[in-house]
């Protein structure tokens, strides 16, 4: 089916004032508005899997914020406390899925299979995106809020109209909702019944906006209502309940019901980037409430009271983790190694006559330059 002749969507319900939520703070089972919304509690090893990729993720995070204070990243915009929404949704993709992550999105790419090193050559000012998109199914990390949102829209519509089985997943914050590229993705979405998922990681603050001044809606999901999509509202550090709603909206978009808006509400812990000073903006009793609701605290909590997980299995997540930050480390601290034709390499699918030039002129200068025995051949 294409999208011209898909049928039309019905209006979705008026999203929960409460968040759906599997998991409660203190990490057990809950019987709260997901039940009724017919949710279940992922199976044991999905929940294993989503507390891995959230220790690995965290420490991820924490090394390359401490490589960013070395001055090794240019800047590096940390996502501690929002990992359930990361992992979450990612973990919820196809193999054929396409995901579509911002700038704060850097443990959503590690969770995705992301050579972790790559994903980090954006912020080290290396490259524009350093990995393979298509190899990973990765769109480049996008720093303009909401642009993402148009290129999921754009990229599954193609997709459909090629009868090619993909849904994508796109990432944005609370403050890309305020963007005028969202409405246009939502609304195209939505008339093209394209299978596009944008997940709202509400962290409460736009840099230092916070919600109450960008929108006056009961919920960032109830603005699905307006573009006649689904839309759903849940608990943003249940990795739990996150996962079975962004599985069951991403099934749902498969089978032609359209485009989903999920708000997930969390919480941004650390600054903006390391450069931003949040004292400025919020108070430190604010974010000591939300780390009380630590989101990989409250999931190894279920597990282990459920006989799911133990200290060995808990101390090897955390050594995976441990060798994945050495290595991160490690290969970081290394100089990049570039050639003269990385100048060159992606600027036309097939170089101009004047680029020709331009890069026979440089590899000359580099050949030169190692004859004289520059350093590096003078790079």
């Amino acid at each position: 089916m294409t999208t011209s002749d898909a049928p039309p969507v019905a209006v979705p319900t008026v999203p929960s004032a409460e968040p759906i939520r599997l998991i409660d703070a203190e990490g057990r089972r809950t019987a709260d508005p997901a039940v009724r919304a017919g949710f279940d509690l992922p199976a044991p090893d999905t929940l294993e899997a989503l507390l891995r990729a959230m220790v690995v993720g965290r420490r991820f995070d924490g090394q390359a914020g401490a490589l960013a204070k070395q001055g090794r990243l240019a800047v590096y915009p940390s996502s501690r406390g929002q990992e359930a929404c990361q992992v979450g949704g990612v973990l919820a993709l196809a193999e054929n899925d396409w995901l579509f992550p911002t700038y704060r999105d850097c443990v959503s790419l590690v969770a995705r299979g992301v050579d972790p090193v790559e994903v980090l050559t954006l912020l080290r000012g290396d490259w524009h995106c350093g990995y393979d998109p298509k190899a990973y199914r990765c769109a480049p990390q996008c720093t303009p809020l909401a642009t993402n949102a148009s290129h999921a829209v754009g990229l599954t519509y193609a997709a459909r109209r090629k009868g090619v089985d993909t849904a994508a997943l796109v990432l944005m914050g609370d403050g890309a909702t305020s963007e005028g590229d969202a409405h246009e993705a939502y609304n195209f979405a939505a008339v093209w019944n394209t299978p596009v998922v944008f997940l709202i990681q509400n962290n409460q603050w736009a840099i230092s906006v916070p919600l109450h001044k960008q929108s006056a809606a009961p919920t960032l999901a109830h603005k699905a209502i307006g573009y006649g999509m689904r839309g759903y509202h849940v608990d943003g550090n249940d990795a739990a309940a996150v996962h079975a709603v962004v599985s069951r909206a991403l099934a749902e978009a498969r089978a032609g019901g359209g485009p989903a808006l999920i708000e997930a509400r969390t919480y941004r812990v650390e600054p903006h980037t390391n450069s931003d000073d949040p004292k400025r903006y919020r108070e430190d009793a604010e974010v000591e409430r939300w780390r009380r609701r630590d989101p990989l605290a409250r999931l190894e909590a279920l597990l282990r009271s459920e006989g799911l997980l133990d200290d060995a299995g808990m101390a090897g997540f955390h050594d995976e983790a441990d060798r994945l930050a050495a290595s991160v480390r490690d290969r970081l601290s290394r100089p990049p190694r570039r050639s003269a034709d990385d100048l060159f390499a992606h600027v036309y699918a097939e170089p101009t006559a004047a680029l020709r030039r331009q890069r026979a002129a440089v590899r000359e200068a580099a050949a030169h330059a190692e004859r004289a025995g520059e350093p590096d051949g003078g790079r």
